[in-house]
């Protein structure tokens, strides 16, 4: 059976559908060539990450599709529903790339709350002629130990930054409107083990209590946070969107950051990829990253081997 990867695999996947039995083709195939090149190689497997789409278009005109896979959470480049109602089989890997994603979070809220995002700016063409004004500019940084963190979805990747925020002694509150209360268990390199109970809260709650807020939730046909969400919060609040691009209205968060409400935020998905608006690139108070949340070697790996595992086992039967 003929697999395309058409977002790549890490190696230790393909290696393992290889040895079932299976032929993987690596080959990037453009959008608008894909049809035909599923029809005239009777490709049975597409697998993508966030690049392709496998749409209604493309179900309909390759009768040979048995099966999707996301490498990843979301799937809102797939017409999951009705991929299914064709018979086509849809799988994704939610729990390969949970730790990636809330490590990339911790990464831009400290970079953001010692204002490396701009210092990186600055410092390589101010340097050298500028130093005790940098110095000065950059010098009230603060701690992420003791603040409340708020996570909007507290489904893995949630939870993952949860246990990171415990970890650094923050103080946690989650809202989720699927899940009342989890347990974020801790395994140390010793053996020893803790667990924390997380009850989750009202959205409201989270906007108006949180220091920082990090969101963890599919795309909707609203915005998540708007201009009435950004109402509710304090003061100097730091946002962080590593979820999917549309969950927040950007042009309500830039006035937001325009207005002080909003000290910082990050943003790794944007509603206009691959194509960001200027104004968010070029703004000083927003620390910026291309879409990379499950790019690490590790996630690649546990999502290539997640998928080589599901496929294995679905044609088993």
């Amino acid at each position: 059976m003929k697999i395309l990867a058409n977002d790549g695999m890490a190696t230790s996947g393909v290696i393992a559908l290889k040895n079932a039995g299976f032929e993987v083709i690596l080959d990037k195939i453009p959008q608008d060539q894909l049809i035909n090149y599923i029809n005239e190689h009777q490709v049975e497997m597409l697998l993508v990450r966030s690049a392709t789409m496998a749409r209604k278009e493309l179900i309909d005109a390759c009768p040979s599709i048995k099966l999707i896979g996301r490498g990843g959470v979301g799937m809102d480049n797939i017409d999951v529903e009705y991929a299914k109602s064709k018979g086509i089989k849809v799988i994704n890997t939610p729990d390969a790339s949970s730790h990636s994603v809330a490590e990339l979070v911790f990464a831009h809220l400290y970079g953001m709350v010692r204002f490396l995002h701009d210092s990186n700016r600055n410092m390589p063409l101010e340097g050298d002629t500028n130093f005790d004004k940098l110095k000065k500019a950059y010098a009230g940084g603060k701690e992420l130990k003791g603040k409340t963190l708020g996570i909007l979805g507290f489904g893995r990747i949630g939870q993952a930054a949860a246990k990171i925020a415990l970890g650094n002694r923050m103080n946690v509150i989650a809202y989720d409107p699927f899940i009342n209360n989890a347990d974020i268990d801790f395994k140390f390199f010793d053996g020893q083990k803790v667990t924390f109970n997380i009850k989750t809260v009202s959205k409201d709650e989270v906007l108006q209590q949180a220091d920082f807020i990090s969101l963890h939730v599919p795309k909707q046909k609203e915005y998540v946070i708007a201009a009435k969400e950004f109402e509710m919060m304090k003061d100097g609040v730091v946002i962080v969107n590593a979820a999917r691009g549309g969950v927040i209205d950007e042009v309500a968060l830039v006035n937001a950051i325009e207005s002080g409400k909003v000290l910082s935020a990050a943003m790794d998905v944007f509603e206009n990829e691959p194509k960001p608006p200027i104004q968010l690139l070029m703004n000083p108070n927003l620390s910026l990253t291309p879409h990379i949340g499950a790019a690490t070697k590790e996630a690649q790996s546990r999502i290539g081997e997640e998928l080589a595992f599901q496929i294995i086992e679905y044609f088993k039967k």
